[in-house]
């Protein structure tokens, strides 16, 4: 009987039952892997809700903004238009009381040449009263036809409602041409003459004797009053 040995087996045969043959690790491909591209984010129902509110919050600040100029810009307005208004209504005061003035010297005017002539008096009655007189051209006056208000001076006349002249100087006599000359006066509390103007009623057109006029208007003196008060004289320019 023959001795059995040991088989072994030699090479990668298929009857050789050796170990198969296993490649290094290194030696295998590795295959990179590329991210897919991520898909865009979709917003939130939240972030569209705040996105909203945000929107709705700027537009509402916005509207009051422009609600707070519009009111502004109506109060200015109607500020503006009461100032006017105002202005206006003192406007119409003033010269509503200027005419009333101006009618009651006229008027007192009027009557004093009626009860002058009357009288015999026209062009040399004295405008003041004796007890006011403090001046050398008031001397020896006759007395004022009407009281106090108006009157005529040394062949000059003048009205100032409530007053009596205290003084009234004579134009020079260095004058051209004949006629009248109508001065209005603003008289202040102490009886002064502040300004003097020549005004309507005038018929002498020589500026020099106009001139004349205001010089000699301006000299004048009125008894004291509560306030400014605007009057007249009246120049007469006669040639020799």
């Amino acid at each position: 009987m023959e001795d059995e040995g040991i088989v072994v087996a030699f090479g990668d045969s298929e009857d050789g039952g050796g170990m198969p043959d296993v490649r290094p690790l290194d030696a295998i491909t590795q295959v990179e892997q590329i991210p897919a591209p991520a898909a865009p984010s979709r917003p939130s129902d939240n972030d569209l809700i705040v996105q909203e509110d945000e929107e709705s919050l700027a537009l509402a600040k916005q509207t009051e903004e422009e609600a707070k100029r519009k009111a502004l810009e109506e109060e200015l307005i109607r500020k503006r238009r009461e100032e006017e208004a105002r202005v206006e209504a003192e406007r119409i005061a003033k010269e509503k009381a200027l005419a009333e003035q101006r009618a009651k010297e006229q008027e007192a005017i009027n009557k004093a040449n009626q009860l002058a002539a009357l009288f015999g008096q026209a062009g040399t009655a004295e405008g003041a009263n004796a007890d006011n007189a403090s001046d050398s051209n008031t001397s020896g006056t006759k007395g004022n036809p009407v009281g106090k208000g108006m009157g005529i001076t040394n062949g000059t006349q003048w009205s100032l409602y409530g007053r009596n002249v205290k003084r009234l100087p004579k134009p020079s006599e260095d004058f051209a041409q004949a006629g009248l000359v109508v001065v209005q006066i603003m008289v202040d509390a102490a009886g002064n003459v502040t300004n003097a103007t020549v005004t309507e009623g005038t018929t002498i057109s020589d500026r020099a004797t106009q001139q004349l006029a205001l010089q000699a208007a301006r000299q004048a003196k009125f008894t004291e009053g509560d306030t400014p008060q605007i009057g007249k004289i009246t120049y007469t320019f006669k040639l020799n």
